[in-house]
């Protein structure tokens, strides 16, 4: 029922307006479901969620004025329906519209760079370049995985590891069976390696693992510090090494032996670690990042869920695949068992255990975090996780990753770093200033730019 879904709040899938908002704040909203999700923007309710209702002798002129507006603003073509609800003797309409197959859709007046919005939690966030090129390849039901490079030559790449993970399950492996997982592809008469290949065989600087045993229960002091960039199933592996040596171990008693076990079940970090490897978005400057703090366990993986999956959706088990060539190589490897199982298992074992954990959909990249036996659950923003503005350009993505791991960047590295000229430079540098995003330090010749308010 419509009142139950109000009662639950504002989400991925519903907006509330206590009135009828301006021309464009309703195009955004409709274009931003039909790129995500869908949903429903009810007009006639409160943010806090009070049933307000609407002038029910207005509810015609509304409804012609809403469809007259969504086809004039947005594009391409996109029907929502429109209809009223009385709830408790007052009357709201109700805007729900469908994900769209015609992706991306846009603000016709700002065009498709500064029009398209996508769904982020309860808000519409303008979509990046990264994220527009993901939804055109959606509508072509293409994966950037599965998309040739040009880049590198079959001839310098090792086959031999994928074959030898074959191997420690009893299975053979040719290069046939690349082809067939779409980790070769044929283009005219030359085979190339798929981006998957590349990613899986570590190539890609973004595929590895940045690994951080923190004291305490923020970033200030590091214990110890590890960065894998082999290949995924190396950097799997010494993930999980990682985690061993860093978390507890609980013993007890079953029968006449002690057992011992890890505070976080392993089964529930490989699982995160798998999900984080499998569905993070490769198209993103970042790599997937795994901080042990002393109170909790928290796993980033790089973009939101994939085709306009919600958190309800993800908990639910239903999957959707970011990477198609990527997750069919690891079911092939027994890796994963069936889609859509791994949280249902992180879910199970943890009840179990009586470990605590969360999944968070943040602007641009997935949180999962596991509370620590030791510990309480933190205040709401006690710590600042590995949280990354929205909305960065891909340039602005490899400063803001530059700054991550350097404490600053003035013109010329900016210009070394992403190989442009120096009046270029400064111009990033100076949006990302008025973006808050960096705080410029000094005004002659050797000032330099800083994160701001880290």
């Amino acid at each position: 029922m419509l009142i139950e879904e109000i009662l639950k709040g504002e989400n991925k899938r519903l907006e509330f307006k206590e009135k009828l908002p301006s021309n464009e704040a309703i195009a955004k909203t409709v274009v931003a479901f039909s790129n995500t999700a869908g949903g429903k923007l009810i007009i006639g309710v409160s943010d806090d969620k009070k049933i307000v209702g609407i002038d029910e002798d207005k509810v015609f002129e509304y409804e012609e004025k809403i469809a007259s507006i969504i086809s004039d603003l947005c594009y391409p073509l996109i029907l929502p329906e429109i209809y009223t609800q009385n709830i408790n003797g007052k009357v709201v309409l109700v805007i729900e519209v469908f994900r769209g197959s015609m992706l991306p859709y846009y603000l016709k007046n700002r065009g498709k760079l500064k029009g398209t919005f996508v769904r982020v939690g309860s808000t519409n966030r303008l979509a990046d370049e990264n994220i527009i090129a993901e939804l055109t390849r959606q509508r072509q039901n293409r994966s950037f995985d599965e998309e040739e490079n040009l880049e590198y030559s079959l001839d310098s790449l090792d086959l031999k590891v994928i074959y030898d993970e074959f191997k420690k399950i009893g299975k053979s492996c040719n290069y046939e069976k690349l082809k067939n997982l779409k980790l070769i592809k044929t283009l005219g008469s030359q085979d190339l390696p798929t981006n998957s290949l590349l990613i899986t065989l570590g190539k890609f600087d973004n595929s590895s693992i940045k690994c951080a045993r923190f004291k305490g229960t923020t970033k200030e002091i590091f214990i110890d510090k590890k960065e894998f960039t082999d290949n995924l199933f190396l950097n799997l592996e010494n993930t999980i090494k990682f985690l061993q040596n860093h978390l507890n171990l609980h013993a007890k008693v079953e029968g006449l032996q002690l057992k011992e076990e890890l505070e976080i079940p392993l089964i529930a970090l490989r699982e995160a670690l798998l999900n984080a490897i499998i569905h993070r978005d490769y198209t993103r400057n970042s790599d997937i990042k795994v901080a042990i703090y002393d109170d909790i366990v928290e796993i980033v993986s790089p973009g939101t869920f994939p085709n306009g999956l919600s958190l309800e959706d993800v908990i639910s088990g239903r999957s959707e695949l970011r990477n198609k060539s990527l997750a069919n190589l690891f079911k092939e490897l027994k890796y994963i068992e069936s889609w859509g199982s791994g949280i249902e298992k992180i879910t199970k074992v943890c009840k179990e255990k009586g470990v605590k954990f969360e999944i968070k959909e943040e602007p641009s990249f997935v949180n999962v975090v596991f509370y620590r036996k030791t510990s309480k659950k933190p205040a709401n923003n006690q710590r600042k996780t590995s949280e990354k503005p929205a909305n960065l350009t891909n340039q602005e993505e490899i400063i803001y990753n530059y700054l991550i791991d350097n404490k600053k960047i003035d013109v010329q590295k900016t210009q070394d770093l992403l190989k442009i000229k120096s009046a270029r430079a400064r111009e990033i540098l100076s949006n990302m200033v008025k973006k808050e995003i960096l705080e410029k330090i000094g005004k002659t010749k050797g000032s330099y730019y800083i994160l701001k308010n880290r």
